[in-house]
């Protein structure tokens, strides 16, 4: 009964902090990508990700379709981050510096999840400071909501000092291309390498 009981409190912890479970699963049918799949999400990649409005480094108000105009890959976090957020983005830095010496390019993305100090100028020199190519995206509390719940990621300010604080909040980087949508998510277990090895399949197929 003690398996039992654990299980059932992992599934009730997920589900409080919105996480969708994953499944593995062979890729079969018309899915084009399916080779490239490593995991399944539940109802299928159209439940996360669409249309979003936030605004970028020069303060202008951009939606999904002026960002996305190539392969990307998205991060949800926060400039303030001590450690997870510069730790991931470096590592997709590196996956996206891989592919562009395979010839293939990819977008980095990092969307802000803290609205209140990732002003437009913090965001953009951020993801300049990591790779030429970063865009970086805040907006308006409403936007980054929107925007996060789209793509089913999780965020919450930790109590405490109003200036000086931390945030929790997943940890997934998102693969979009142009005309597809979502098609993957990387757990940031993932090297470079594997991560570049993961990206390529799936352009290889568009």
């Amino acid at each position: 009964m003690t398996r039992i009981y654990a299980i059932l409190a992992a599934v009730l912890v997920a589900a409080a902090l919105g996480v969708i479970w994953f499944v593995s699963q062979p890729g079969a049918g018309d899915d084009r990508f399916a080779q490239c799949r490593t995991s399944k999400i539940a109802g299928g990649t159209s439940q996360i990700g669409g249309p979003f409005e936030l605004v970028n480094a020069k303060g202008e108000t951009v939606t999904d379709k002026d960002v996305i105009t190539g392969p990307s890959l998205l991060y949800f976090g926060y400039t303030y981050c001590p450690d997870v957020c510069p730790l991931d983005n470096s590592r997709n830095v590196e996956a996206i510096d891989v592919l562009d010496s395979r010839g293939m390019s990819v977008t980095p993305v990092f969307i802000s999840i803290d609205p209140a100090r990732d002003t437009p100028e913090v965001v953009g020199d951020f993801a300049a400071n990591l790779h030429e190519r970063m865009i970086g995206l805040t907006g308006s509390p409403e936007q980054v909501k929107a925007a996060s719940q789209a793509y089913k990621t999780y965020f919450k300010k930790q109590e405490g000092d109003e200036d000086y604080y931390l945030i929790d909040h997943s940890t997934f980087s998102y693969l979009v291309l142009p005309e597809d949508g979502f098609v993957e998510f990387f757990r940031r277990d993932l090297s470079p390498e594997q991560m570049a090895d993961q990206i390529g399949c799936f352009l290889d197929k568009m």
